[in-house]
């Protein structure tokens, strides 16, 4: 293939199958890789059109390609979309039952496949291997690529098993290797145990501008929810929680005040969660409720919002389930609500939490003091007053523009940093007062109640009254006394007891409070955030700030109805008819004939043949 044809060749795919004039930022440059048969690596954050960077080199290649994923959703969801794009694609994982597994094996033998998907775990199995071995395969590509490293947060000792597979195929074909969230010794590991050949290494960022980061600190989480939801009623989003009796809890109740919902974690069985997933992905349900065993790999474009209505365990999780909000380019939110006993349900997690089968002990004590630090580095980002986007990219080694972003809380907010040192003093001396005398230690509520001067059955029980700081933080909000207790914990003054109850003890590191800030975000910012008002009859435009109404709005509406009747009448997603921001992009530009809707970001030939004439009657309608 010459490099004319390659060029000319992979623009065409582009526009005819994507609906796009130009690649998005790194696609190209690993097309190009794959195409010249050079190794590749790729971080490119969620939504930056990984995908394409394998799909179109398949369709252009020669041979098969391969597509390595641990992700049972994804490949359903891309297998799907490809074949409505009139691709032609397969999955081959543990959803099938054997008769289908082999079906599709016996196609894939007779060449009827120019892009699998497969498990790690299906390459060692006998038949696959038989069919590697007859088959032309011209690229593999790996998904999801940090689940190679054990410091990655999905390790799977699968994927050690990729490198030897590839190396026992008759001839080697290009590999490229893509993920979202690397730091710098995952990259190193995926390099190594990947055995990439003098791979060619792109790092395109971590921003995610269409996001915007908000972190609250509500007293009543379900109210904040139900009123978040009520609020875009004709949105989807997923809410995270971090135990199942969370999930059951806020879904059940989300059900009763009439909220369109449903619930996913491990301990439902298969059918339930199979049920709940579809319902979510096509539309049948505005909220999903789940545990973070959902999510991984779906490939819905249009989820509007994800909340967590508790603080993962790192930021890397953080970044990747706040990450499937605005796949499509549209305005997101992503929304956390903190509070203090988030830190202590995550690090029982972490302490407690299965060890993988796949490596030793010393291994997984390791493991777990990795994830502690990143425990802390997860508290960090709730509690910083500086700009949330520029935390995450900081963590991730990004260098940021100073000013902040203007689209997360803290910065369209007026939140700032409040000196809280005089504050953490007293919080040190009640403590050191009340252990001298009674030798026993309390938990925070008590110690904050005690601070704020409430008179309960607790504090009488304990004779906290009679602690010379009692009432000494009087004119604090309890609440913002729970998160200096809980900064002191975080810089290492205090710490919990490894019993039972979790009582606060002093550390001995008196120093670490004597220069101390928290986030001052009342509730006066957040009423205050423009990014976050949404007048009734508007929608966000694809600039993520400015909003459309009028016309506009019911355009809009009517398109969006539009799309779900097809998508009902052909079984699949709505945002595989076209994207959220396709349809802003069509009220934007108004087509009046099928050339105009070619004009149309991500409005293809195919789609065009397919939905053109349908959706041009309604925008003229």
């Amino acid at each position: 293939m010459t490099e004319d044809k390659m060029t000319q060749d992979k623009y065409t795919v582009l526009k005819q199958l994507y609906g796009y004039d130009s690649f998005r930022e790194g696609q190209e440059r690993m097309i190009d890789d794959i195409l010249s048969h050079r190794d590749c690596f790729a971080v490119m954050p969620t939504g930056a059109g990984k995908s394409v960077c394998y799909q179109i080199p398949a369709l252009l290649l020669p041979g098969i390609t391969l597509v390595i994923s641990p992700l049972i959703s994804l490949m359903k969801d891309q297998v799907m979309a490809l074949k409505q794009l009139g691709v032609p694609a397969a999955y081959l994982n543990s959803s099938l039952t054997p008769r289908q597994f082999d079906l599709a094996l016996d196609n894939a033998f007779r060449g009827m496949y120019k892009i699998i998907y497969v498990a790690p775990e299906r390459l060692v199995t006998p038949r696959f291997v038989e069919f590697s071995y007859c088959s032309d395969i011209s690229l593999v590509a790996v998904d999801e690529a940090h689940c190679v490293s054990q410091w990655g947060q999905d390790f799977r000792p699968s994927y050690l098993n990729i490198a030897d597979y590839i190396d026992r195929l008759p001839e080697r074909p290009a590999v490229a290797a893509f993920t979202a969230t690397a730091t710098d010794a995952v990259r190193e590991d995926i390099v190594r145990y990947l055995r990439l050949s003098s791979p060619d290494i792109l790092i395109t960022g971590f921003d995610r501008p269409n996001l915007y980061y908000g972190v609250e600190t509500p007293g009543k989480k379900y109210d904040a929810l139900l009123t978040y939801v009520r609020e875009r009623p004709d949105e989807h989003g997923i809410v995270y929680c971090s135990t199942r009796k969370t999930v059951d809890e806020v879904c059940d109740n989300l059900t009763a005040d009439g909220v369109s919902a449903a619930k996913y974690h491990a301990g439902l069985p298969d059918a339930d969660r199979r049920t709940a997933q579809e319902d979510f992905t096509y539309d049948r349900v505005q909220v999903i409720v789940a545990t973070n065993a959902f999510g991984m790999g779906i490939d819905k474009s249009d989820v509007r919002f994800v909340v967590h209505y508790n603080m993962p365990k790192d930021l890397e999780s953080y970044y990747q389930e706040a990450g499937r909000a605005g796949r499509d380019g549209a305005a997101a939110e992503c929304l956390l609500f903190y509070s203090p006993q988030d830190t202590h349900v995550a690090k029982y997690l972490i302490e407690n939490g299965e060890i993988d089968t796949g490596i030793d002990q010393e291994t997984a004590a390791k493991v777990r003091e990795r994830d502690l630090l990143r425990l802390d580095k997860m508290v960090g980002y709730c509690m910083t007053p500086q700009c949330l986007r520029g935390y995450i990219l900081g963590y991730f080694g990004e260098k940021t523009a100073p000013g902040g972003c203007g689209n997360c809380s803290n910065c369209r907010g007026s939140a700032k940093a409040l000196g809280v040192a005089d504050e953490a003093g007293k919080v040190m001396r009640f403590v050191e007062a009340h252990t001298e005398r009674y030798g026993f230690s309390i938990g925070p509520k008590n110690i904050a109640d005690a601070l704020k001067g409430r008179e309960t059955d607790d504090i009488s029980r304990l004779g906290l009254a009679s602690n010379p700081y009692f009432g000494a933080l009087d004119y604090m909000p309890t609440e913002r006394i729970r998160r200096v207790i809980d900064l002191l914990v975080y810089q290492g003054a205090l710490k919990y007891s490894e019993g039972k109850y979790r009582t606060i003890e002093l550390t001995g590191r008196k120093a670490a409070a004597e220069s101390l800030y928290i986030k001052d975000d009342g509730r006066e910012s957040r009423k205050s955030d423009r990014r976050r008002e949404k007048s009734k009859g508007q929608i966000r435009r694809q600039d993520y700030d400015d909003s459309m109404a009028g016309d506009d709005s019911e355009l809009y509406g009517r398109l969006k109805a539009l799309r779900k009747r097809l998508a009902d009448t052909r079984g699949v997603p709505p945002y595989v008819i076209f994207s959220d921001k396709t349809l802003l992009e069509i009220v934007k530009r108004r087509p009046k004939d099928r050339f105009d809707m070619l004009e149309c970001s991500g409005v293809g030939e195919r789609k065009l043949e397919l939905y053109g004439d349908i959706f041009l009657k309604e925008v003229n309608r």
